[in-house]
């Protein structure tokens, strides 16, 4: 999974932080896509403390809702700009590229998104 390649980094690390945006908008187009509901900000600060817990790591709340809130922002994007084929598609090479070894061309698109999401957001904070 991505984020296990962020496992021996700090949660605070830009890295992690990176990585829990991409698989929550993973998550989000996978759960708007297959039910037709988006997850809550609620719901995706709950995944990012989940998957943290797994590495014994922790974010603040107000971190993990700032990051849900970020994905929530892009999945809305993604899925507002493509046909439901093409977003079906992107949620499932999101899904796959969790896995290090797969290898996808959205995933990394996508990926550039989500750095270039969390480098403005960081801008606005003065971090």
């Amino acid at each position: 999974m991505l984020l296990k390649k962020t496992e021996h980094l700090p949660a605070e690390d830009k890295g992690t932080r990176l990585a829990l945006i991409y698989a929550l908008v993973a998550e989000a187009l996978t759960a708007f896509y297959e039910h037709g509901q988006w997850l809550t900000v609620n719901q995706g600060a709950s995944l990012c403390a989940e998957w943290l817990a797994r590495s014994q790591r922790s974010l603040a709340q107000a971190e993990r809702k700032q990051l849900a809130e970020l994905a929530d922002m892009l999945a809305r994007q993604v899925a507002g700009s493509v046909s439901r084929e093409a977003g079906l598609f992107t949620a499932h090479e999101m899904m796959e590229s969790l896995d290090r070894n797969y290898h996808s061309e959205i995933g990394e698109a996508i990926m550039d998104e989500c750095a270039r999401l969390l480098a403005t957001s960081d801008e606005n904070a003065g971090n």
